[in-house]
């Protein structure tokens, strides 16, 4: 018992990224890595920028958006609250699962592009490229922020002219 204990914890520390205070790795020293939302994005490609607050009623203000696929966008995200927030991009499926995963680990650290961890009174960024249209979440998954409601929605709508 002991044996298969130790096991599932070694096994699951790989997918345990923490949410220490360490600082993460901006959009251009990451791997750009293709998902179901998106890819990151290069800041030289920036054609919308939209600015988020993250506060300790755990809201996003907004809390929904609309960008047109192809779009790449720099989210400024502002702590005007008193905690640690982040901000985390994904279909409801990954976030819902990542969440879930934050409750039973949560000193995760993360180094994603499609995530911003900011302390109280800071401001963070994400770069992203929004190449598929969908329907896309945002969320604080700190534990207990995203259950609190700490949640928002982003709709790409398909590129002009592209086939539905």
């Amino acid at each position: 018992m002991k044996s298969t204990l130790l096991l599932a914890l070694i096994l699951a520390v790989p997918l345990a990224h923490a949410h220490g205070d360490k600082k993460h790795a901006p959009a251009a020293e990451t791997v750009a890595e293709q998902t179901a939302w998106g890819i990151a994005g290069k800041s030289a490609q920036v054609n919308r920028t939209l600015t988020f607050d993250m506060t300790d009623a755990m809201r996003f203000t907004p809390d929904s958006i609309t960008v047109q696929e192809g779009d790449t966008v720099r989210f400024v995200v502002r702590n005007t609250g008193r905690m640690l927030h982040e901000m985390v991009i994904g279909t409801p499926a990954e976030l819902a699962k990542h969440a879930a995963m934050m409750a039973k680990f949560p000193n995760m650290e993360h180094d994603e592009a499609y995530m911003v961890h900011v302390g109280p009174g800071q401001t963070g960024e994400i770069v992203w490229h929004f190449n598929r249209a969908g329907s896309f979440e945002l969320a604080c998954l700190i534990a207990g922020h995203y259950e609190a409601g700490m949640r928002g929605t982003i709709t790409v709508t398909p590129k002009q002219g592209a086939a539905k």
